[in-house]
């Protein structure tokens, strides 16, 4: 999977020693050929509805982790402005917390230490 821009959810914090760094996970509107225990499909309100969103469903691609400089990572863009402030919109919402548990589990089956993932 090649991509200039690709829409990624942040697994970690920054962590102590390399506060610019942080570890994503991948996600693609293409659904799997056949979906693995590191696939998960995010409900598509927890989604913007702009772009490649409204059309498809958006899958975590948890065997296609990254490390990545927070600096490099940007919002995804509402494409509107604030019609008081003129400044841009982003899309700010987080997975709730059962959504993220998800995400570890695709993350740990994707690393095969699936095993662990009874333990989130």
């Amino acid at each position: 999977m090649i991509k200039n821009h690709r829409p990624v959810v942040v697994l970690t914090p920054p962590i102590t020693g390399r506060a610019k760094l942080v570890t994503v996970l991948a996600l693609s509107t293409k659904m799997p050929e056949k979906t693995m225990p590191f696939h998960y499909k995010i409900p598509r309100n927890s989604m913007p509805q702009v772009g490649r969103f409204q059309q498809n469903d958006t899958w975590v691609k948890g065997d296609m982790i990254y490390t990545a400089g927070f600096h490099r990572l940007d919002l995804i863009r509402l494409g509107k402005k604030d019609s008081k402030t003129g400044k841009r919109l982003y899309f700010t919402q987080r997975l709730g917390r059962e959504q993220m548990r998800e995400v570890y589990s695709c993350a740990l089956h994707g690393l095969n230490l699936g095993q662990l993932s009874q333990h989130l």
